[in-house]
C-alpha cells in the first residue's frame, strides 16, 4: 500500500479550479496567478545559482534525470510557466558549471478531480521535459521517498484540506454564523483556522521533505497578511470574501436559498503572516528557510478590475459553490457580486494594497 501522511478516516476536501478553455474556466481567468510566477521568475532563478549544489554527492548520485513537481498545478497554462522558469534555470546552472545538462522530468500534480485533460491537451509542444500528471492531494505523500530535486507550488497553499468543524457547530464558541470565512476579528473562529492551517501545512512539509533529495530546493508562493497585526478583512481578499458572503445573505432576504445554507457554508481558506509560516517550518524543522518575503505583483499598480476580478473568484469559487448551493443560482449569485464589486470599488482599490504575495525559498536539510 502507498504511504500516507493521514490517517484513511479523516477525509480531505477538494475543490477544483473551473475546468475547460470557456468563458468561466480557470485556464482563462487566472492572470492573477500567472502575474504572481512572472513575479516569482527572477526569485527562482537567484534560488538556482546560489542555493543548488550540484556536486553535494547525494544530488549527483541521483542526476541521470532532473525530476521536478509541481504541486496544485490546476489545469493550466500558469503551472507551464512556472516549469518552464524553473527548466531553464537549472539548464543554465549545468552549463555554467560546466556539467552535461540532465534530461528533466516534470510531475503536474492535483487533485483527482483537477481538469488534467484540459491540461495535457495544452501542453507545450516544444517543452524540454518528460511530463507526467500524478493525481492526489499534496497533503499526503504522492511520490518514492528521495525522488524529486525541486518542487514548486503556487497559489495552492491558503487552500485547507478541509473547512474546521469547530466553526460549523452551532453553539461552539467557533461557530461562524452569518460569515462565509474568517475576517480576524472574532479570535476563536480565527484560531480554529490557523489551527488547521498549522496542521496542514506541517502535513505538507513532512510529504514534502520525504519525497525531496537532501539538498533539494523548494519554492512556493501563497497570499498572506504582512504582519498579524493586519485584519484579514482589511485586505483584498478578505473583501472579496466579505462581499461574497453579502451576497449570498441578499439570497437569502430575496428566499432564494435560506440562511440555514449559508450558515453551513465556509471557505477552507488561511492567508497566514510571516511570522506563522515561519513558525511552521522551524517547528517541522525539515527545511533552512532562504528567503521569505513579498513579491511586487504587476498587478498591484493597475486600477481594480471589477469584472475580471469577479470572473477570477468564479473561476476558482464556482465549483464549491456549486456543490453546496447547487448549480441553478450561480448567474444570479455572480451578477449581485459583480454589482457589489461595482458599489465598493473605491474601498477595494485601497484595500486590495494590503495583500502580500509571499515567496518563500526552502531546502532540505540533511537530516
Amino acid at each position: 500500500m502507498a504511504p500516507t501522511m493521514v490517517s484513511q478516516q479523516e477525509t480531505l476536501e477538494a475543490h477544483p479550479m473551473n475546468g475547460g478553455d470557456g468563458i468561466n474556466s480557470y485556464s482563462q481567468n487566472s492572470c492573477y496567478q500567472r502575474g504572481v510566477i512572472d513575479a516569482a521568475k527572477l526569485v527562482i532563478i537567484e534560488a538556482v545559482t546560489e542555493k543548488l549544489d550540484l556536486k553535494n554527492p547525494v544530488f549527483d548520485s541521483s542526476c541521470n534525470s532532473f525530476r521536478i513537481a509541481d504541486f496544485g498545478c490546476s489545469t493550466g497554462p500558469n503551472t507551464f510557466l512556472a516549469v518552464q522558469n524553473i527548466v531553464e534555470a537549472v539548464e543554465q546552472k549545468y552549463e555554467k558549471s560546466a556539467l552535461e545538462v540532465p534530461e528533466f522530468q516534470v510531475f503536474f500534480n492535483d487533485h483527482v478531480d483537477n481538469d488534467f485533460n484540459i491540461l495535457f491537451r495544452t501542453l507545450p509542444a516544444a517543452r524540454k521535459y518528460f511530463a507526467a500528471g500524478v493525481p492526489g492531494s499534496f497533503y499526503s505523500r504522492v511520490f518514492p521517498k528521495a525522488s524529486l530535486h525541486f518542487v514548486h507550488c503556487s497559489y495552492a497553499l491558503h487552500w485547507l484540506s478541509k473547512v474546521p468543524k469547530e466553526i460549523t457547530e452551532e453553539g461552539s464558541p467557533a461557530w461562524n454564523k452569518g460569515r462565509i470565512h474568517y475576517t480576524g476579528v472574532e479570535k476563536h473562529v480565527l484560531k480554529a483556522y490557523f489551527g488547521q492551517f498549522q496542521k496542514d501545512f506541517d502535513i505538507f512539509l513532512k510529504a514534502r521533505a520525504q519525497e525531496l533529495i537532501a539538498g533539494g530546493l523548494m519554492v512556493i508562493q501563497m497570499p498572506g497578511l504582512p504582519t498579524g497585526e493586519v485584519l484579514f478583512s482589511r485586505t483584498g481578499a478578505g473583501l472579496l470574501h466579505a462581499l461574497l458572503g453579502a451576497s449570498l445573505m441578499d439570497m437569502v432576504k430575496m428566499g432564494v436559498i435560506s440562511e440555514d445554507k449559508v450558515d453551513s457554508f465556509n471557505l477552507p481558506q488561511y492567508h497566514p503572516s510571516t511570522e506563522e509560516l515561519e513558525m511552521v517550518i522551524e517547528m517541522n524543522n525539515s527545511f533552512t528557510i532562504e528567503r521569505i518575503g513579498a513579491l511586487n505583483h504587476p498587478l498591484r499598480n493597475v486600477p481594480f478590475n471589477v469584472k475580471m476580478t469577479s470572473a477570477q473568484v468564479r473561476a476558482i469559487m464556482e465549483g464549491m459553490l456549486k456543490e453546496h448551493f447547487g448549480d441553478e443560482i450561480m448567474d444570479e449569485l455572480f451578477e449581485l457580486y459583480t454589482k457589489k464589486l461595482a458599489d465598493n470599488y473605491i474601498v477595494f482599490d485601497k484595500e486590495i494594497r494590503r495583500d502580500v504575495d509571499f515567496c518563500l525559498v526552502l531546502k532540505r536539510k540533511n537530516n
